[in-house]
């Protein structure tokens, strides 16, 4: 069962001559317009929960309250209306001297433009929040070269901040909040002010450390791909509104109203979507005690050439072919052990489709999808994962296959397959 690690309700926040009528105007039913006489509405009626050891990306365009909700969770921006609790404490209307000690102890956060200080060298920044906390010189160094190593800079720890590269500045600002090991961290457009490659690298850092550390993260992005690829869930904004919340699959194949559709419409599904989002049934399969007539039987009637072979515990013990499961009925044998064969490809329900491209080319069958422990749960046939790599249901543009380093012949041949397979085309056999 989930532990909630951050609860926010029923947020309001209205800047202005008069905020409280401006939250009574709104409740009654006034839209974010019509109360710009007494105020501006940047957050009205966001409520989530932020669970323990997950990303929670709150994500939208500039002006959707984004930014603002962040510096409200952990009181940057004064609550106009509504309620926070960070664990067990709500910090809505309590002394400012609890808000700053639940911040020393409870919260970091990491900044879009790193708020480094630059007299201070790299380990003097990463042990800053530790010196807040009283905590000895020696113990907060060699905490701070434990951090500065995690993320990578080691050997950089008597730099000054000038002296680093944009995103070598922004481990700095990780570092510095892991160093201050509170549970949890608020990250408000943290990777924006980077390259695209450096970016991606720290995205990918950071879902590296998430995996050992397992902090609670609120992350704040206007990047729907940083969002899909970051986020365990996502919040959308709109004009102060959240419109939906869900998982990244969610929001791909489920948007909850046109603005979101519209807003993922152009997303990289192929780093998004993972197999377990788009397999089928598993088929053909036949179980390891049944016959070369049965296997026959499976594979004719799923127009296959093979067949998988699971044991009683669902786990993939192999595949058998239907030349040989017909020398086997020829032979007068009843059992598939002497044909089996080992499967030479399959893939994790965890695994992105970009990831399934060149797998899917070199298999004969449709790839098998497999849990944890091994058992087969699904299977992808090529053509569904070309349909699952196109714009949605709906749409009518071409579908558009992932930039791969994968040769001309391998793509013709998925597409050639793909073509066969719409236009009904079944696999021939020599069945005698």
């Amino acid at each position: 069962m989930t532990e909630a690690a951050l609860v926010a309700r029923n947020l309001f926040k209205v800047f202005g001559k008069n905020p409280n009528q401006a939250v009574r105007r709104l409740k009654a039913g006034e839209g974010r317009n019509d109360i710009l006489d007494v105020g501006t509405a940047a957050v009205i009626d966001a409520s989530f929960t932020v669970n323990r050891g997950e990303i929670f990306v709150i994500m939208g365009l500039s002006g959707s309250g984004k930014s603002t909700i962040i510096r409200m969770l952990n009181g940057l921006h004064e609550i106009t209306d509504g309620t926070v609790t960070i664990g067990s404490d709500q910090i809505t209307g309590i002394p400012a001297s609890r808000l700053r000690e639940i911040r020393r102890e409870n919260v970091s956060m990491v900044f879009q433009h790193f708020a480094l200080l630059p007299h201070r060298t790299v380990a003097a920044n990463v042990a800053y929040p530790l010196e807040l906390k009283g905590v000895s010189k020696a113990e907060r160094l060699a905490k701070a070269e434990e951090v500065i190593d995690m993320v990578g800079l080691t050997g950089w720890g008597d730099k000054l901040p000038s002296q680093l590269s944009g995103g070598m500045q922004q481990r700095v600002g990780i570092a510095r909040a892991l160093a201050a090991d509170t549970d949890i961290l608020l990250m408000d457009e943290a990777f924006s002010a980077l390259d695209p490659l450096i970016r991606r690298e720290m995205q990918e850092q950071l879902v590296e450390l998430q995996a050992k550390l397992q902090k609670t993260i609120v992350f704040i992005t206007h990047d729907l791909n940083e969002a899909m690829f970051l986020g365990d869930r996502i919040a959308v904004m709109r004009d102060g509104r959240i419109v939906q919340i869900g998982t990244p699959e969610d929001i791909l194949t489920d948007p909850a109203n046109d603005y979101v559709e519209q807003f993922v419409q152009d997303v990289d599904r192929a780093r998004v979507l993972t197999a377990c989002n788009v397999m089928e049934r598993p088929r053909p399969v036949v179980a390891d005690n049944a016959g070369p007539r049965t296997a026959l039987r499976q594979m004719r009637d799923t127009y296959m050439s093979a067949a998988y072979v699971t044991g009683r515990d669902r786990k993939l013990i192999g595949m058998v072919t239907d030349r040989d499961a017909i020398k086997l009925v020829r032979k007068g044998e009843t059992s598939l052990e002497s044909i089996l064969k080992p499967v030479p490809l399959s893939v994790s329900e965890d695994d992105v489709l970009m990831d399934l491209f060149i797998p899917s080319v070199e298999s004969q069958l449709p790839l098998a999808v497999l849990d944890a422990e091994g058992r087969l749960t699904g299977v992808i046939p090529r053509v569904t994962l070309l349909a699952a790599l196109g714009p949605g249901p709906n749409a009518t543009e071409e579908i558009t296959l992932p930039h791969l380093p994968v040769p001309q012949a391998e793509i013709d041949a998925v597409l050639e397959a793909a073509e066969d397979a719409v236009a009904g085309v079944a696999i021939e056999r020599e069945v005698r």
